[in-house]
């Protein structure tokens, strides 16, 4: 959302104010909210650097003294993973929200000291500390340097800011740093801000964004390490900005406290780095089918949308209720026409699952139940003076809950039945940076307060956490009200662990072409973060694209991790322009239903991947060096992505473009997937890319499960999986699956079945293993397609010969059958679900 137009005269007000700051830069950046001035270090302060004074050893690593009555702690949390952290003599260490693990078994480690240096071994890491002038090295076993301190000015404090330097080489790349601008997913030589901020109708040179996370990787010499730097105050990383020989990051606040995590593989820290600030849910498979949205539907249009959509059978699981369903704005209301029972039967009787936006600005309106509750218990953000701070917002005049406050919290958990009493599945957290429209800099003024007694902080050290606390009271309603259903809540707002409560859409984009552009290393880069449910607007959300645009936004936007169409209001947009697929002519229409049938055929791999990302970290959309680090050639690349483990996307975001390069990672020969041609890895590949065309590689070995296509997630029941393979010598697939709704996962009831085909001689085996069978599973078949092979000789298992028939149908229809399609040179097996012999596919003679 934005802020309304009755306020534009607040809006130019704080663009003028803007303007001022930002003079200095690209203009574009005139355009967009951004908040208070940058606070810069003190060059001079910095390079006033720390001496050690006394060592003591601790149980789980080192305490130093330092000169200006400082304290240095390193502690070892695992064998590859530190924290450090300086603080004033007699301050307790410091664990924001973000911290899901705190407790950690402390590693086997060595500690030794000798002239002026300090050591902490582990078998993974070793760390180096220099006591005079203070600085800190971390090396890998081999005694490879990873990671140091730039000694030139080293790490402390300038009066209130905490600071680090680092050293670098020119040739080290940056990734992660959340949600940020720019058309690059390699951040060297960037200038990074983290101060949540609602950037209306942002740009690629836009600084400050909705979301902070405050934690990045480094890639130097193929070998990854990650920093996070956990502190809440707004931060800053100069990321070689200045000069190639270092980088550095600070805040205006708070504590020096942070994590250094090696890997060397990226995957190797995304999974530490998740494991200490959590990982998401298993996700309900509802949510990862196409959302439909705009701001300023009427109770008749999303009426009339979801009909359209099932008269059109094109699949779409969800229908998104904007601000416009409330009563006059006041949140947990309904208005009569959107609350009707009429409206919400139609929808469950089409099968749509139904998600609801929610604000936290409440009303200032005695004889509302929610304001007079939240005044009688005291629930609101302070002023300094200690009276309620109120701020305008899309209902005016309205006071913010103190997420902070665990009472706070409950009771805003508790509100959410009336909700989910109209059949509600998921809660869309919006304006939650927070935004304020009368505000300064479109936010609270920084002195405003939260919580009480010990517990009380400014607005400045807890802004970035608002949106996060109000995340975590959303998914305990689910729990509340919902006890044995997965949680599905989306917002705007984000900090470091919010993963583990909410999914990502990432703001009010805008319907430009670099914008489509921009979203791939955003989305990349927030994936590398530890967020892997995420997705963008797909069309923009500001402005309206032409068909040509959408087109290409929704060939991409079919493989988003969460993949809606949202939309503004049409008295924002000069183009009274729909943005759903039917609404740019039959051409398009046809191109967003054969991409969105594609997602939903490809549900069973994409549930996989999110299923790997929920226990071990992974992005769902992954920049190709997530894969492929040791080729230097993927670290720039930031027009491509990998969807899941085996499958390379190379859209076009460029108008006008039919053609495009592709670069294919070393290491790997890959297969054209509408084609089946094959190429050698390591080189760089032209192609045609008409309108129509989605450029997508697969790697060869590999296998990816596929099901019939579906209106709505949930249609039909599983019965036949598809094993699309791709092979030269084995492939594998571990395959998981659950209900995909509940929570009877944790009570043991998956299956786990892994597949296995391998070239041996003049026959291919197939096998399959079941290695949990703890869930009432519907699967009959798998249809095992092999492509790219010779026609088969014959096909057996054991002593059961299969048939071969005449037509895929048929192969379809009956099991232990086969059929050879011999203009794409593929096979297709039947096999029963419950075969436990090696299927054997046999030949005359080896694969030409």
């Amino acid at each position: 959302m934005h802020k309304p137009s009755k306020n534009l005269s607040r809006l130019v007000a704080t663009t003028a104010i803007a303007a001022t700051i930002f003079s200095a830069q690209a203009p574009n950046v005139l355009a967009v909210t951004q908040p208070h001035p940058d606070q810069e270090l003190n060059q001079e302060a910095v390079q006033k650097q720390l001496h050690v004074e006394g060592v003591k050893q601790v149980d789980n690593g080192v305490m130093l003294d330092l000169s200006s009555d400082q304290q240095a702690f390193i502690r070892l949390f695992s064998e590859d993973m530190a924290k450090v952290s300086i603080l004033k003599e007699g301050e307790e260490e410091y664990f924001s929200e973000a911290i899901k693990k705190k407790e950690w078994e402390t590693p086997e480690f060595d500690f030794s000291q000798k002239g002026n240096e300090v050591t902490l071994s582990t078998n993974e890491i070793t760390i180096k500390i220099k006591k005079e002038p203070f600085g800190i090295k971390f090396l890998d076993k081999e005694g490879n340097v990873i990671n140091e301190d730039y000694m030139k000015n080293g790490a402390g404090y300038d009066g209130e800011k905490p600071y680090v330097y680092k050293k670098t080489d020119e040739d080290e790349a940056f990734y992660g740093f959340g949600e940020q601008g720019g058309l690059e997913v390699n951040q060297r030589g960037e200038s990074i801000g983290m101060f949540n901020t609602d950037a209306y109708a942002y740009q690629p040179d836009t600084k400050y964004l909705y979301t902070s996370i405050p934690f990045f990787m480094g890639l130097k010499d193929e070998k990854a390490y990650g920093i996070f730097f956990d502190n809440t105050n707004r931060s800053y990383f100069e990321m070689a900005s200045e000069s190639d020989n270092y980088y550095y990051f600070y805040a205006d606040d708070g504590k020096l406290n942070y994590y250094f995590m090696y890997g060397p593989e990226i995957e190797d820290v995304l999974d530490r780095y998740t494991e200490l600030t959590g990982k998401m849910d298993k996700p309900a498979k509802w949510a990862l089918g196409l959302h439909q949205s705009k701001w300023e539907y009427t109770a008749e249009d999303i009426e009339r949308v979801a009909e359209t959509y099932r008269e059109k059978e094109i699949p779409v699981d969800t229908m998104h209720f904007d601000i416009d369903y409330m009563d006059d704005y006041r949140v947990f209301t309904w208005s009569d026409k959107f609350g009707s029972e009429a409206l919400h039967q139609k929808l469950d009787d089409m099968n749509f699952h139904k998600i609801t936006i929610n604000d936290p600005a409440v009303k200032k309106d005695p004889g509302y139940f929610m304001y007079d509750e939240g005044t009688a218990n005291d629930y609101w953000a302070k002023n300094p003076d200690g009276t309620n701070f109120v701020g305008e917002v899309w209902p005016g005049d309205s006071v913010f809950p103190d997420f902070s406050k665990e009472e706070v919290r409950q009771w805003w958990s508790s509100k959410h039945n009336i909700l989910f009493d109209k059949g509600i599945d998921g809660v869309w957290n919006d304006m939650n940076e927070p935004a304020v429209f009368d505000g300064p800099y479109h936010t609270m003024p920084l002195d405003v307060t939260f919580g009480e007694g010990e517990n009380k902080r400014t607005h400045a050290e807890y802004h970035n956490l608002y949106g996060h606390d109000e995340a975590e009271a959303t998914y305990d309603a689910f729990e509340m009200y919902k006890p044995n259903t997965r949680p599905f809540v989306l917002t705007r707002d984000m900090f470091a662990g919010s993963q583990r409560y909410a999914a990502l859409w990432t703001g009010d984009n805008v319907s430009e072409w670099d914008h489509l552009q921009m979203s791939i290393p955003m989305n990349t880069n927030i994936g590398l973060s530890g967020v892997p449910f995420v997705g963008n607007d797909i069309g923009g959300f500001a402005g309206r694209p032409d068909a040509e645009m959408f087109a290409r936004w929704i060939e991409v936007g079919a493989f988003l991790p969460f993949s809606r169409i949202h939309y503004d209001s049409d008295q924002k947009a000069d183009v009274k322009q729909g943005q759903e697929p039917w609404a740019f002519g039959q051409e398009v229409e046809d191109i967003s239903k054969k991409y969105i049938e594609m997602r939903y055929k490809l549900m069973p791999y994409l549930y996989n991947t999110f299923i790997q990302a929920s226990e071990e970290g992974t992005p769902v959309q992954q920049p190709l060096v997530y894969q492929f680090q040791e080729d230097e050639n993927t670290y720039n690349v930031s027009d491509q992505f990998m969807f899941g483990e085996s499958m390379m996307l190379a859209p076009v975001v460029k108008e006008g473009q039919t053609e495009r390069d592709v670069y294919l990672p070393e290491g790997e020969t890959w297969v054209d997937f509408w084609t089946g041609e094959e190429y050698d890895g390591g080189q760089t590949i032209h192609t045609e890319a008409e309108l129509s065309h989605l450029p997508i590689y697969v790697k060869k070995d590999s296998m990816i499960p596929t099901r019939e296509v579906q209106q709505y997630t949930g249609e039909k029941p599983l019965e036949n999986l598809v094993l699309d393979t791709y092979l030269e010598d084995e492939a594998s697939y571990s395959f998981y699956e659950d209900d995909g709704a509940t929570l009877d996962y944790k009570d043991g009831e998956y299956n786990i079945t892994n597949f296995h085909v391998e070239r041996k001689g003049k026959h291919i085996e197939f096998t399959n293993e079941k290695k949990a069978t703890g869930y009432d599973s519907d699967l009959e078949s798998y249809t095992l397609k092999l492509n790219g092979e010779n026609a088969p000789k014959k096909i057996k298992a054991a002593g059961s010969k299969y048939k071969a028939v005449d037509s895929l149908e048929k192969v379809k229809a009956n099991q232990e059958t086969y059929f050879y399609d011999e203009a794409s040179e593929t096979i297709y097996v039947n096999v029963p679900a419950d075969e436990d012999k090696k299927v054997k596919i046999q030949f005359k003679g080896k694969k030409k």
